[in-house]
């Protein structure tokens, strides 16, 4: 008897894959359920208190994904699939404890030494290829951290004043900043010279935030021999990054400027005054105006540092801390034109455009939907980012 396969992969990626020699073969799923224990919470307490990363959550939670996908990664291996499509990463509480669960789509095709596994999906693995970048391994970097007591109270006594509050911006670009070097790392460590696609999470886990980048370790040809060193990093879209690549450009680094800002104690109170009255509140408008300027003029200067002509994709988020703060985020792709830069088609096929449509609609059934496609992409939205 026939025995049907069963794919996280929609009809768009499966034309993708088709066109790049691949066939959907099967959903491999990995899961590990972790407890962090008494030590473990008692020194992320003491760690919260100082402010900063707090070394047991990160351990912690790092721990359970990479067993996670190694579970996935096994089941793959013996299914005797070529690659893994679509990784896609999710921490559930559970009783308790945490559920760690990694869920993608084994395809086959090409036969090489060395399984691959892909964060992007099959449309985004479509443009990644078509653009010249091989993928190797589904990578990801994180950080648990907390403001920190300390930090709270020099942050209060700021909050008097108008403007930036140094302290803050300093603990959130640092958090923002190892997260990155973690994933670049871990790209490193499987042999590649890029790592694309980064989609970047940040929530909340019992009164600390944990900020989770993942995305696929590749490798380019054209790219120089000193992105084995030290790989760059892009979190363009694979539309974007095969745009980009038809005209030349190749990313060099992903770039993440954060500020925390006041509005002071008499601006509030002017603030909150003019809120009773119809027309504009000079206080945050200049604010935010400022603030926006300050994290703009950081990715400058670091993109200049790095010696790229452009930053691309520039994104900007603002999140509201509480007592009269908040964070302005800015992230971009620092890029430069490089010789050997250029897509295999001319044009991409509107099968790797269309994005496809969720045909399962929540009710009032009394119940909420939860749920990831082995393969392709979130129903909810992925490139969140906030403090």
């Amino acid at each position: 008897m026939l025995q049907p396969k069963v794919t996280g992969l929609s009809g768009n990626e499966i034309y993708c894959m088709h066109l790049k020699g691949f066939t959907p073969a099967g959903i491999v799923v990995g899961n590990s359920v972790q407890s962090m224990g008494v030590l473990g919470s008692l020194g992320s307490a003491f760690r919260g208190a100082l402010g900063g990363e707090v070394p047991a959550i990160t351990d912690m939670i790092h721990a359970g994904r990479e067993a996670a996908f190694e579970r996935m990664t096994k089941e793959a291996e013996r299914e005797g699939v070529h690659g893994v499509v679509g990784v896609t990463s999710e921490l559930r509480a559970l009783a308790g404890n945490s559920e760690f669960l990694f869920v993608g789509s084994g395809v086959l095709g090409h036969s090489t030494s060395r399984m691959f596994t892909s964060a992007g999906d099959a449309q985004e693995l479509y443009c990644h290829m078509d653009a010249g970048y091989q993928p190797i391994h589904f990578a990801f970097g994180n950080i648990a951290y907390s403001v920190g007591v300390v930090g709270g109270i020099t942050g209060t006594l700021k909050t008097m004043v108008r403007g930036e509050i140094k302290e803050f911006s300093d603990i959130f670009n640092a958090t923002r900043h190892h997260a990155l070097e973690r994933l670049v790392n871990q790209a490193k460590k499987v042999g590649a010279n890029a790592v694309i696609g980064v989609k970047t999470n940040v929530k909340k886990l019992n009164g600390i935030h944990e900020m989770y980048m993942t995305g696929t370790a590749a490798m380019h040809p054209s790219l120089p021999a000193a992105c084995y060193d030290s790989p760059v990093s892009s979190d363009l879209t694979g539309e974007e990054l095969w745009s980009m690549t038809s005209l030349g450009y190749a990313p060099v680094k992903l770039l993440i400027s954060t500020s925390v800002y006041s509005l002071g104690a008499i601006g509030g109170l002017k603030a909150m005054f003019k809120g009773f009255i119809k027309g504009e509140i000079s206080d945050l408008t200049t604010l935010i105006y400022d603030a926006r300027e300050n994290v703009f003029d950081r990715l400058k200067s670091d993109a200049a540092e790095v010696g790229a002509e452009e930053v691309v994709g520039t994104k900007t988020y603002i999140v509201e801390l509480g007592s009269g703060l908040i964070e302005v985020i800015a992230i971009g792709t620092a890029v430069r034109k490089l010789p050997g830069f250029s897509v295999v088609t001319p044009s991409l096929p509107c099968q790797a455009i269309i994005r496809d449509k969720d045909t399962w609609i929540s009710g009032d059934s009394g119940f909420d939907l939860q749920s990831t496609r082995a393969g392709g992409s979130d129903s909810q939205a992925t490139r969140r980012a906030g403090g």
